[in-house]
């Protein structure tokens, strides 16, 4: 096992805030209220899992 000190977490969290972004565009262009809704929930799991990665990084040092 590596140690990278929550890089993976960091690049995980970016692309599921990315994977957000798109649901919700393509809810909102299909007006499929539900497809909005997992973007959102994508988008914040990608916030908090971002956190996660850096905190990692902190006590790390």
């Amino acid at each position: 096992m590596t140690n990278n000190n929550g890089l993976d977490d960091k690049l995980k969290g970016k692309g599921n805030q990315l994977k957000g972004e798109v649901k919700k565009g393509y809810g909102k262009m299909t007006n499929d209220d539900s497809k909005v809704a997992e973007g959102h929930a994508d988008n914040a799991k990608g916030k908090v899992q971002e956190k996660v990665g850096q905190a990692k990084d902190l006590f790390s040092k």
